[in-house]
């Protein structure tokens, strides 16, 4: 599979010296502006100055789409029991350069959120529950739980409380609310504090989610 190099992360900072860090992944075939109005829409100051990491997908060939050369994380095949366990894998050692830089730029572990939506959501879940370290929390919009069946050997003992913020819309025709809840059972039966939403929307945001989420950042970034 012919994967290019990603760009570097759009990052914004709402302060000087932030304290804290937010790493938001997007979903298949968008970018990292795509989180970029975020930054503007919540309202986080009671917590102090923080940092937006919006790093871009690489480039890549994608079954699902006639193999045709997007922004992806992973692969998706045709048949969705199938997981692109190499491509998923490849994406969890960039995204955990994400947050060893975070820190080695002055951002503790427990200081830092890991977050994505649909592949991204994937993503944060994947590379989150299996970090060494710490994290102030995991956010999981409009995705899944990959690799499930793995997560129980894998899974890092320093994140089994990790908090997670999971939210989904009723309507999308994407990923299937089925196999969200799916995911958020899992979790729970493995323990994890999971704060779950469903909203009236399809595969999207919707202005309450956003005002949950911060909420909710506010709570553990506290």
């Amino acid at each position: 599979m012919n994967i290019s190099a990603p760009r570097a992360p759009i990052e914004i900072e709402t302060g000087p010296n932030p304290g804290a860090s937010l790493i938001i992944l997007h979903g298949l075939g968008a970018d990292g502006s795509d989180f970029a109005p975020l930054a503007d829409e919540m309202d986080l100051r009671a917590i102090g100055a923080v940092r937006y990491v919006l790093p871009h997908a690489p480039q890549m060939p994608v079954t699902i789409n006639g193999g045709y050369v997007m922004p992806a994380w992973f692969d998706i095949r045709h048949d969705r029991s199938q997981e692109d366990e190499a491509g998923l894998r490849a994406s969890q050692a960039r995204v955990e350069a994400l947050l060893a830089r975070e820190q080695a730029r002055g951002v503790p572990a427990h200081r830092i959120v890991l977050a994505g939506f649909s592949q991204g959501c994937a993503m944060a879940l994947l590379t989150g529950l299996r970090y060494p370290e710490r994290l102030a929390g995991i956010v999981g919009m409009s995705g899944y739980l990959p690799l499930a069946a793995k997560l129980p050997d894998e899974r890092s003992r320093a994140n089994a409380g990790v908090p997670i913020f999971l939210a989904h819309g009723t309507q999308d025709d994407m990923v299937a609310l089925p196999r969200a809840t799916a995911s958020r059972d899992a979790l729970q039966a493995l323990g994890y504090p999971v704060d779950w939403h469903a909203y009236p929307m399809g595969h999207s945001l919707c202005l309450e989610e956003v005002a949950d989420l911060q909420a909710w950042l506010l709570r553990v970034l506290a």
